[in-house]
């Protein structure tokens, strides 16, 4: 599971940078429901393309707290080096703001959380993604709804463009345990905004 204090890495069941990457990051073909949003965060700005033809209501979600300045002042809480970095919940003083109803789990889009996607955290419950994501470090198919025990996986719904040296950086955080949590970064990283800047 992807969420916060609900993670542990042992308990785990469990976009694209064009061709710099190679084939490490897939590419996907989504020219007709192109949006990109940008966060702005305290190590620097990432783009993201978001798949709204592939997982349209998990993108209608995530755009929702965009929109409605959710993600602003909120920070990177949960880091693990060569995995993934999470955010989307909690502020700095590591408190969960209070999300929406959880959107129905769309891993079955044949996306793959492929390095510098994008997906839903959520608990142990297929259908409990809230305000959560994930970016990933690396392939991490395992995630994928097709290789998933719980036969769900996590549901990637767009992916990195510009900025993937950020959340490269960020992934090398050091970490600590704070308020119950684990796997927080002892630098605080802030995401200062989430914005739409093309649709």
């Amino acid at each position: 599971m992807l969420r916060n204090k609900y993670l542990s890495t042992v308990a785990l069941i469990c976009i694209t940078i064009s061709s710099c990457y190679g084939d490490s990051i897939q590419k996907i073909n989504n020219e007709e429901e192109t949006k990109l949003i940008k966060l702005t965060t305290t190590k620097g700005n990432i783009v993201i393309e978001l798949f709204s033809d592939k997982a349209p209501e998990t993108v209608k979600n995530f755009l929702n707290y965009t929109e409605n300045g959710s993600y602003n002042g909120t920070i990177f809480h949960r880091v693990i080096e060569n995995f993934m970095v999470q955010g989307g919940g909690l502020m700095p003083d590591m408190t969960e703001f209070e999300s929406n109803p959880p959107v129905v789990n769309e891993s079955n889009n044949d996306l793959s959380n492929k390095k510098g996607t994008i997906a839903m955290a959520r608990t142990s419950d297929p259908h409990s993604a809230t305000s959560q994501f994930f970016i990933n470090l690396k392939d991490n198919d395992f995630l994928d709804k097709k290789n998933a025990p719980d036969g769900y996986g996590y549901c990637v719904f767009g992916e990195v463009v510009e900025g993937i040296n950020v959340i490269e950086e960020i992934g090398t955080v050091a970490t600590t345990n704070k308020s119950g949590h684990g796997d927080v970064p002892q630098e605080t990283i802030i995401i200062e905004s989430v914005e739409v800047i093309e649709e």
